[in-house]
């Protein structure tokens, strides 16, 4: 069976193993969800909205009366927030085994954290890199530890505004957007190169969903975007979440999966298909990029990274 025929029937057994993943409740979270609880995987739905999360556990119960499913509130917007999830998983779990970063915004009006960060960087950067810090020691002590972060075919057309992070200056949705999809690539690499120096028994995978019909196209942009991207965008190019989950699911749980490699879709430009190995974009690899994002991210959460090397 090649990489380029694989299905989500493909994942091995993860009965025994934790995961956390992040907008869980809809769209591709909910997909990834439902196929890991299937395969025997515990799967804690970090949630925004903690009834829209009970919702969707509810939902995949009736199919799998065995799930093994929690459902926790996390708002990644609130750097607050991220500090009483991950308490919470510490006092709960003594390990994990898979982070996803899953979660996300798109294209909102210009929107501000409660720490006063741009909405779209807030939560789809710097939660999810304050969320890993915290939550890195439970998965130095869990089984093939892996922190899937997804990211966008978007990245490549993004640039980062280390001069004007938040829009202050001036500010286009989906531009933005486009600055936190590539900061999510530039942190998944950078957090690769970093375990790897620590010989942390860590993974750090990159992956993205190519396009696929959600809530982020339907409900986020504003205006003119949300009729291209959701309205038309949706029923004419979109595949379905189950398919676009395929890559981080993929990232989450083959064995020959490495840390450092990106996973999309293997179809025309990366909109559709089964899952295969991809490139960043050379912003994306740039070391000095990867290291003035870090540091700017460490100054906006006031997070440091410590890199357990063992259990």
């Amino acid at each position: 069976m090649t990489q380029q025929q694989w299905t989500i029937d493909r994942i091995p057994d993860q009965t025994g193993r934790v995961f956390v993943v992040t907008g869980a409740n809809s769209g591709l979270g909910l997909a990834t969800t439902r196929a890991l609880a299937r395969r025997g995987g515990q799967v804690i739905l970090a949630v925004r909205d903690e009834e829209k999360g009970r919702r969707a556990a509810t939902e995949i119960t009736a199919e799998q009366p065995d799930a093994k499913l929690e459902v926790r509130r996390l708002d990644l917007a609130d750097l607050d927030s991220v500090g009483t999830f991950a308490a919470r998983m510490r006092a709960e779990h003594p390990r994990l085994d898979v982070l996803v970063n899953n979660a996300g915004v798109m294209a909102p009006p210009r929107t501000l954290s409660a720490q006063g960060h741009e909405l779209q960087f807030a939560g789809n950067h710097l939660g999810h890199f304050a969320l890993t810090a915290a939550l890195l020691d439970l998965l130095s002590a869990g089984d093939d530890p892996r922190v899937v972060t997804v990211s966008s075919v978007n990245h490549r057309q993004g640039r980062l505004f280390f001069d004007d992070p938040h829009g202050e200056r001036g500010y286009r949705p989906m531009a933005f957007y486009n600055q936190s999809k590539l900061a999510n690539a530039v942190f998944g690499r950078e957090l690769h190169l970093r375990l790897t120096e620590a010989k942390s028994p860590v993974r750090s995978v990159l992956a993205h969903p190519g396009y696929t019909a959600t809530n982020l196209q339907l409900h986020g942009p504003i205006g003119l975007w949300r009729v291209l991207l959701g309205r038309i965008g949706n029923p004419l190019f979109a595949q379905r979440p189950a398919d676009g989950a395929r890559p981080q699911l993929y990232a989450a749980t083959d064995p020959s999966v490495r840390s450092g490699e990106f996973i999309g879709p293997g179809g025309l430009a990366e909109l559709r298909g089964a899952p295969k190995r991809v490139a960043l974009s050379a912003t994306a690899a740039d070391a000095e990029t990867g290291r003035r994002l870090w540091e700017l991210s460490e100054r906006l959460t006031g997070v440091r990274y410590e890199f357990p090397t063992s259990v």
